[in-house]
């Protein structure tokens, strides 16, 4: 028996509002992870008497904590999407990053991804198309995982499908 090639197709695509809700919920894990850190530091400079970092960390101006939020948006999103396919958010909603042949992105398109949601006004992209400057530069799909898992499989029943 001869394997189809498999494509991803716009009925596996993640509805606006799922990506909306992944865009929200990434975000304010992002936040929590800035908080938590900067907590920490800010609690090991007490315990240990060492006020230095905490000085640092305390007297962060609005840009610099906006630039420290970049640096882990961009960890965040490299490893979780890297790793794993899907960050918390996308375990959520229940939707996965794939290639359009179904594999999981390499490190390269994932990277791409990330980098590219550093471009300013970037979230709105999903205003005027059906999927994000992030999605188009790195050539990558948010699909709907359990819609995606069904298809793939009854094109080719002989495929492991790691996700």
């Amino acid at each position: 028996m001869e394997n189809k090639k498999f494509t991803v197709t716009d009925d596996l695509l993640a509805s606006k509002s799922q990506r909306l809700l992944n865009f929200i919920i990434d975000v304010l894990i992002i936040y929590i992870i800035e908080i938590t850190i900067g907590t920490t530091i800010i609690i090991i400079g007490d315990l240990t008497h060492s006020y230095a970092a905490s000085n640092w960390v305390t007297s962060l101006s609005l840009i610099e904590s906006f630039f420290f939020g970049l640096i882990i948006l961009f960890f965040y999103y490299s490893i979780t999407e890297m790793y794993f396919s899907r960050t918390f958010a996308k375990y959520f909603t229940k939707t996965l990053v794939v290639k359009n042949d179904g594999s999981k992105p390499n490190m390269k398109s994932i990277i791409i991804r990330t980098v590219s949601r550093l471009i300013p006004l970037e979230p709105f992209s999903f205003l005027t198309a059906e999927r994000g400057w992030h999605d188009t530069l790195s050539v990558t799909y948010v699909v709907k995982k359990h819609e995606f898992v069904e298809k793939k499989k009854l094109l080719n029943p002989s495929d492991e499908i790691v996700v």
